[in-house]
């Protein structure tokens, strides 16, 4: 589908407005205190940022490569590689007992850094895998296009717990709730908007989303521990690492890019990573004790 086939209201309207909800709900969970929190206990938000900014990038080309992507779901690829955590990083972090405070801290940072390192990363993509269509890639125009989306409801929602708390921390629940949904429909409305390619490719598409997934889960768990970083902080870090705000690279792809294609990789992982983060929380849970009893010995 070209770009005249995505001039709708799901596009230009809808796509954007939901991203918007999902930002603005995050917003309202955030204070400054959560980016000065990084500032006292800087060690584990360097680490779990550089596997984001550094490795997840690497990881995602060599998937790519590997799996010999077509070139505009390879850039999709990269572009999910490049969204910084979503708020399910939160949740999922809070069940198997990470740092939450670090979840906030993180997808708080990264999310201002993903307005500078996203389109970086995906023009380098565009570049490699699609060196006649450079227009494709990220112009200064659609820079603050992505700012937009990205931090204006961000600081909306900040502004509003500031002005009024009482008002955020009774809003913060429904607005979670209603951007579950939101995040449901747009999965939904970017698997119908490519369904006949979604139907050639659903196995090599489920087949790298779920390796890039588990590897993302993996490096943010186990680099961290490498380097002594304390277990719930590496369980923080393995979430916020693992969990990518799928929303915001069927945006940026469907609506900013409108390149329907690229969304594909983000939708179909965007399924996946739910269960997929289950059992990987389950498994850290289940080795935790070993853990212990070597620390012991």
């Amino acid at each position: 589908m070209g770009a005249d086939g995505l001039a709708s209201p799901l596009t230009t309207v809808a796509l954007p407005a939901a991203l918007g909800l999902i930002m603005f709900g995050l917003g309202l969970s955030l204070t400054p205190a959560d980016f000065a929190r990084v500032g006292r206990r800087p060690r584990a938000a360097v680490i779990a940022l550089a596997c984001q900014l550094l490795v997840l990038p690497v990881m995602g080309f060599g998937l790519a490569l590997l799996f010999r992507l077509p070139p505009e779901t390879a850039v999709g690829l990269m572009l999910l590689a490049a969204s910084p955590g979503g708020t399910a990083a939160n949740l999922y972090s809070h069940l198997f007992r990470g740092d939450v405070a670090l979840n906030i801290s993180l997808t708080a940072i990264n999310s201002i850094l993903a307005v500078l390192t996203l389109p970086i990363v995906v023009n380098l993509s565009v570049a490699w895998f699609q060196p006649g269509e450079l227009s494709v890639g990220l112009r200064f125009s659609k820079t603050v296009e992505v700012f937009m989306v990205v931090l204006g409801p961000v600081a909306l929602g900040m502004l509003v717990r500031r002005l009024r708390p009482s008002f955020a921390d009774a809003m913060d629940r429904p607005v979670r709730v209603v951007s579950v949904a939101f995040l449901t429909l747009l999965i939904g409305a970017a698997v119908a908007a490519n369904l006949a390619t979604l139907k050639d490719e659903v196995v090599g598409l489920a087949g790298v989303t779920v390796a890039f997934c588990l590897l993302s889960l993996t490096v943010g768990f186990v680099v961290p521990r490498l380097l002594s970083v304390a277990r719930d902080q590496a369980i923080a870090s393995a979430f916020e690492v693992g969990l990518h705000n799928a929303a915001l690279a069927i945006v940026v792809a469907q609506s900013v890019l409108q390149r329907p294609e690229m969304s594909l990789p983000a939708a179909v992982y965007g399924v996946l990573m739910f269960p997929l983060a289950a059992v990987f929380g389950v498994v850290l849970t289940r080795t935790a004790p070993r853990e212990a009893a070597r620390a012991v010995t």
